[in-house]
């Protein structure tokens, strides 16, 4: 099994996406069993045994011609997906799962970019690093959070977040 995590779609009125579309865009790729989760652009199917690399591709340019909608893709194995869960090292100081957001790197050496701020103070804020994301804790919220921000400007849409109630969404689902 695979998870696609869609960057920026269904956020205000741009890059609009229905699920059904977006689930038949995944099946008519070839990839099994499409099933999305919530309206902001989270795809389990099962892509076999081809790259994640090669798929994040194939979606975002199916994506493009068929739903003329461009929009960056990561995709993990479950495996992998697993591993960003079991990696998580605010666990302990995270006490509300929707201001704890999971920076999922599309491409996992972008963390070491990351190791900068990872040594910065930024109470009441916290970040921690793991092999395929960042793990920002906000506790004040994520609109004017400093963290955020830095790690936008580091990564720009090198990544996309989702908080952590989604993430164990996704993790039950695959």
């Amino acid at each position: 099994m695979h998870v696609a995590l869609i960057r920026g779609i269904n956020v205000g009125k741009a890059k609009r996406v229905a699920m059904g579309d977006l689930r038949a865009l995944i099946a008519k790729l070839g990839y099994g069993d499409p099933r999305t989760l919530l309206n902001s652009g989270n795809v389990v199917f099962d892509a076999g045994r081809e790259a994640p690399s090669k798929v994040a591709a194939r979606v975002e340019d199916g994506m493009a011609a068929k739903l003329k909608v461009s929009a960056r893709v990561t995709v993990l194995t479950a495996a992998d997906f697993a591993t960003v869960v079991a990696e998580n090292p605010l666990r302990g100081v995270a006490d509300n799962p929707s201001r704890l957001l999971v920076a999922f790197l599309t491409d996992p050496a972008d963390g070491k970019r990351l190791q900068p701020l990872a040594r910065q103070v930024w109470k009441p804020e916290a970040l921690g690093l793991g092999s395929r994301a960042a793990y920002l804790w906000c506790p004040v919220g994520m609109i004017d959070s400093p963290l955020t921000e830095a790690v936008g400007r580091v990564l720009g849409d090198a990544t996309t977040t989702r908080n952590w109630a989604t993430v164990t969404k996704i993790r039950a689902l695959l």
